[in-house]
Protein backbone atom coordinates (compact mmCIF):
# COMPACT_ATOMS: atom_id res chain seq x y z
CA UNK A 1 0.00 0.00 0.00
CA UNK A 2 3.07 2.17 0.74
CA UNK A 3 4.28 1.89 -2.89
CA UNK A 4 0.84 2.66 -4.24
CA UNK A 5 0.61 5.91 -2.32
CA UNK A 6 3.90 6.93 -3.11
CA UNK A 7 3.09 6.38 -6.98
CA UNK A 8 0.06 8.05 -6.90
CA UNK A 9 2.07 10.81 -5.00
CA UNK A 10 4.59 10.75 -7.55
CA UNK A 11 2.40 11.11 -10.67
CA UNK A 12 0.23 14.02 -8.27
CA UNK A 13 3.70 15.68 -7.65
CA UNK A 14 4.64 15.94 -11.62
CA UNK A 15 1.34 17.26 -12.70
CA UNK A 16 1.07 20.09 -9.79
CA UNK A 17 5.06 20.73 -10.04
CA UNK A 18 4.23 21.25 -13.69
CA UNK A 19 0.85 22.99 -13.71
CA UNK A 20 2.16 25.98 -11.34
CA UNK A 21 5.68 26.50 -13.34
CA UNK A 22 2.81 27.12 -16.41
CA UNK A 23 0.86 28.96 -14.29
CA UNK A 24 3.50 31.19 -13.62
CA UNK A 25 3.24 32.39 -17.65
CA UNK A 26 -0.54 32.49 -17.25
CA UNK A 27 -0.71 36.17 -17.14
CA UNK A 28 1.01 36.31 -20.57
CA UNK A 29 -0.79 33.23 -21.71
CA UNK A 30 -4.17 34.95 -20.87
CA UNK A 31 -3.62 38.32 -22.41
CA UNK A 32 -4.29 39.67 -18.76
CA UNK A 33 -3.17 42.96 -20.40
CA UNK A 34 -6.12 43.14 -22.73
CA UNK A 35 -8.36 41.23 -20.24
CA UNK A 36 -7.84 43.93 -17.46
CA UNK A 37 -7.01 47.54 -19.32
CA UNK A 38 -5.17 49.62 -16.95
CA UNK A 39 -7.52 52.85 -18.72
CA UNK A 40 -10.70 53.49 -18.69
CA UNK A 41 -13.62 54.43 -16.39
CA UNK A 42 -12.85 55.40 -12.91
CA UNK A 43 -13.65 52.09 -10.45
CA UNK A 44 -15.15 51.97 -6.95
CA UNK A 45 -12.88 52.21 -4.30
CA UNK A 46 -12.24 49.29 -1.78
CA UNK A 47 -14.07 50.33 1.68
CA UNK A 48 -13.41 48.46 4.83
CA UNK A 49 -15.00 49.76 7.54
CA UNK A 50 -13.66 52.64 8.41
CA UNK A 51 -10.42 52.54 5.40
CA UNK A 52 -11.36 53.92 2.09
CA UNK A 53 -8.67 53.31 -0.40
CA UNK A 54 -9.10 54.38 -4.17
CA UNK A 55 -8.65 51.54 -6.25
CA UNK A 56 -7.06 52.12 -9.59
CA UNK A 57 -6.89 49.67 -12.36
CA UNK A 58 -3.46 48.93 -12.14
CA UNK A 59 -4.04 47.77 -8.60
CA UNK A 60 -6.45 45.07 -9.98
CA UNK A 61 -4.02 44.28 -13.02
CA UNK A 62 -1.53 44.13 -10.63
CA UNK A 63 -3.72 41.64 -7.64
CA UNK A 64 -4.05 39.40 -11.01
CA UNK A 65 -0.65 38.84 -11.25
CA UNK A 66 -0.02 38.58 -7.52
CA UNK A 67 -2.99 35.78 -6.98
CA UNK A 68 -1.74 33.90 -10.02
CA UNK A 69 2.10 33.83 -8.64
CA UNK A 70 1.04 33.39 -5.15
CA UNK A 71 -0.70 30.41 -6.87
CA UNK A 72 2.02 29.34 -8.42
CA UNK A 73 4.22 29.43 -5.90
CA UNK A 74 1.76 27.00 -3.99
CA UNK A 75 1.32 24.38 -6.96
CA UNK A 76 5.08 23.99 -7.34
CA UNK A 77 5.50 24.14 -3.33
CA UNK A 78 2.40 21.11 -2.97
CA UNK A 79 3.92 19.42 -6.13
CA UNK A 80 7.78 19.19 -4.42
CA UNK A 81 6.25 18.38 -1.23
CA UNK A 82 4.16 15.11 -3.21
CA UNK A 83 7.47 14.41 -5.09
CA UNK A 84 9.21 14.23 -1.84
CA UNK A 85 6.57 11.91 0.02
CA UNK A 86 9.16 9.08 0.64
CA UNK A 87 10.29 10.96 3.56
CA UNK A 88 7.01 12.18 5.57
CA UNK A 89 4.43 9.49 4.38
CA UNK A 90 2.97 7.75 6.97
CA UNK A 91 4.38 10.79 10.05
CA UNK A 92 1.52 12.45 11.85
CA UNK A 93 3.18 15.69 9.95
CA UNK A 94 2.32 14.40 6.98
CA UNK A 95 -0.89 13.16 7.97
CA UNK A 96 -1.90 16.47 8.15
CA UNK A 97 -0.19 18.28 5.22
CA UNK A 98 -2.11 15.59 3.19
CA UNK A 99 -5.13 16.61 4.56
CA UNK A 100 -3.85 20.52 3.85
CA UNK A 101 -3.50 19.69 0.15
CA UNK A 102 -6.63 17.90 -0.22
CA UNK A 103 -8.78 20.93 1.11
CA UNK A 104 -6.35 23.00 -1.53
CA UNK A 105 -7.35 20.52 -4.43
CA UNK A 106 -10.77 20.63 -3.19
CA UNK A 107 -11.10 24.44 -3.12
CA UNK A 108 -9.45 24.70 -6.51
CA UNK A 109 -11.97 22.46 -7.67
CA UNK A 110 -14.85 24.69 -6.20
CA UNK A 111 -13.41 27.76 -8.00
CA UNK A 112 -13.24 26.25 -11.21
CA UNK A 113 -17.42 26.99 -11.16
CA UNK A 114 -15.91 30.83 -11.56
CA UNK A 115 -14.34 30.11 -14.61
CA UNK A 116 -17.70 29.23 -15.56
CA UNK A 117 -19.94 25.96 -16.60
CA UNK A 118 -19.09 24.81 -19.71
CA UNK A 119 -18.18 20.84 -20.67
CA UNK A 120 -14.59 21.86 -20.05
CA UNK A 121 -14.99 23.71 -16.48
CA UNK A 122 -16.61 20.07 -15.08
CA UNK A 123 -13.98 17.94 -16.68
CA UNK A 124 -11.78 20.32 -14.75
CA UNK A 125 -13.23 20.43 -11.79
CA UNK A 126 -13.38 16.55 -11.73
CA UNK A 127 -9.88 16.42 -11.93
CA UNK A 128 -9.16 18.70 -9.17
CA UNK A 129 -11.32 17.12 -7.19
CA UNK A 130 -9.75 13.90 -8.00
CA UNK A 131 -6.34 15.09 -6.72
CA UNK A 132 -8.17 16.06 -3.39
CA UNK A 133 -9.33 12.48 -2.88
CA UNK A 134 -6.65 11.02 -3.80
CA UNK A 135 -4.60 13.10 -0.85
CA UNK A 136 -7.40 12.85 1.61
CA UNK A 137 -7.45 9.10 1.30
CA UNK A 138 -3.76 8.47 1.13
CA UNK A 139 -4.50 10.68 4.68
CA UNK A 140 -7.10 8.82 6.29
CA UNK A 141 -5.63 5.59 5.62
CA UNK A 142 -2.33 7.20 6.89
CA UNK A 143 -0.41 4.52 5.05
CA UNK A 144 2.88 3.94 6.05
CA UNK A 145 2.70 5.18 9.93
Amino acid sequence: MFALALIALAIAGIFTAALGTVHFFFPRLLDFAQAIPRQGAELLPLRLGPIRYATLRSDVYGIAWVMNHAASYTLVGIGIADLLAYWWLGSEGGRWLLFWIAGWWFLRAGSQLYMGRRRGDWWILAGFAWLGIVHLVIAIWNIGA
